[in-house]
């Protein structure tokens, strides 16, 4: 590591709680010690070769502080989802009085994450296994920073009729703030979720680094839906690692979705651990200004007849940066996988740039995998068509740049969830229209 690099190492780890404190000392404990040998990715981590982390370099470091005034209208305005139980992270800590739980029903257990591991052993020896700090360097810095988050679980054939909102807010305030949270999720055999997490920022003066984690263990047969949003001014650093478990006749129905943010890396890893399992994996992102906005994901096919399906499209404006690396894994013993793997880019300014690695590792022989890859600009025939209809160019182009990224948002298996995030998404085009319109941001 560079000196500079050492140095930001020392101070997120001064920022954070310390090692042996509290029922979380073990986790700490080997993320300190995995980021001794590792460090923070750089330059020669194969996998972080697109993405840089060299705006936590020269900051000053803080960790959570007294927790921030902050009004649950505003969440309610900002997050939307009002008619779902909510569990609200301030700064990577749970806030019981945002939170939003009276009425969980006896099937669902959510509770902080020190008093769940100190309490249950299950999820003591949860912690850890799907997220491996040794080979995470993200991940060995959030255990090495942790001291709250939430542990959630389902239990066996338990449909849940409203989903469980998580909103994590990173609010810096007058200094910047580095937020760790962490979440593990537990979906019992047969049972039925929804999962949505919205990723907030409160405060646009000092910068604000989020690094989180998320282990999901799907159950035999059951079926989860896991919907994240992520919105932050251009200061903002946002790194999310999530590693799912699926299990034989699971299903599970991802879609990210990044709309803002200086840097975002979406960095997630899916192991179909049983026959029959079926995943969708899914995104749609929009770049302005100076925005890097990474999303890598690796589709690892352990056991036989199992399907996966994989579409990320991005829109890029300006001098934006988009990255997107996604591996499906063949076993030798996954026979008749299904695998499909797809990245759409589309660039309006001749300064934006997108970075797209599919690859596929085969070892079985009866498989059916693709993966492709595509970047270009608007279509001058769909732009000439409109014209020629009496639409503007502006309002032309707005319209074709909608439909591209609607076109992966209409995939979300949740009809009020993908209703949502196609408002999300628009509004947030419509704010951008002039400016999307040159190719240049605001």
């Amino acid at each position: 590591m560079s000196a500079a690099t050492t140095d930001t190492l020392q101070i997120l780890l001064a920022a954070g709680p310390g090692p042996g404190v509290g029922p979380l000392h073990d986790l700490r404990d080997a993320g300190r010690a995995a980021l001794a040998k590792t460090g923070l990715p750089g330059r020669k981590t194969e996998i972080w070769k697109y993405t840089r982390l060299k705006a936590l370099d020269g900051v000053a470091w803080t960790g959570p502080d007294a927790r921030p005034e902050i009004d649950g209208d505003w969440i309610d305005a900002q997050a939307g989802f009002r008619d779902a139980w909510r569990i609200v992270l301030v700064n990577g800590r749970f806030d019981a009085g945002l939170s939003r739980l009276t009425d969980l029903p006896s099937a669902a257990r959510i509770a902080p994450l020190p008093e769940a591991a100190g309490a249950h052993g299950a999820v003591a020896a949860a912690l850890g296994q799907l997220a491996n700090a040794e080979r995470f360097p993200m991940v060995a810095l959030n255990a090495a920073c942790l001291e709250d988050g939430v542990a959630i679980g389902v239990e066996e054939r338990a449909l849940l009729e409203k989903p469980i909102h998580v909103v994590s807010i990173t609010a810096p305030g007058a200094q910047p703030v580095a937020a760790h949270p962490r979440l593990l999720i537990r979906i019992g055999a047969g049972a039925q979720a929804t999962l949505l997490e919205s990723h907030l920022h409160l405060g646009d003066g000092a910068p604000a680094f989020t690094n989180a984690v998320l282990e999901i263990i799907v159950g035999e047969g059951a079926r989860l839906g896991h919907y994240r949003i992520h919105d932050g001014p251009e200061n903002a650093l946002f790194v999310a690692t999530t590693a799912v478990s699926v299990a034989g006749g699971a299903q599970y129905d991802a879609f990210a979705l990044n709309i803002g943010a200086g840097l975002a890396r979406n960095e997630s890893m899916y192991k179909l651990d049983g026959e029959r399992a079926e995943i969708a994996v899914n995104g749609a992102y929009l770049g302005v200004g100076g925005a890097h906005i990474d999303n890598t994901t690796f589709i690892d096919h352990a056991r036989p007849n199992c399907q996966s399906q994989e579409t990320f499209n991005g829109v890029l404006s300006d001098h934006a940066r988009g990255v997107f690396q996604g591996k499906i894994l063949v076993r030798p013993d996954a026979q008749n996988t299904d695998g499909h793997q797809m990245h759409k880019a589309l660039l309006l300014s001749g300064k934006a740039e997108v970075d797209a690695k599919p690859e596929l590792e085969i070892y079985a022989d009866d498989v059916r995998c693709g993966h492709g890859a595509t970047i270009g600009a608007l279509d001058a025939d769909q732009l000439f068509y409109l014209r020629a209809r009496g639409v503007d160019e502006q309002a032309a182009r707005a319209l074709l740049i909608e439909a591209f990224l609607l076109d992966t948002v209409e995939r979300i298996q949740d009809l009020a969830v993908r209703e949502a995030f196609a408002e999300a998404l628009t509004g947030r085009l419509r704010a951008l229209q002039s400016s999307l319109a040159h190719g240049e941001a605001a």
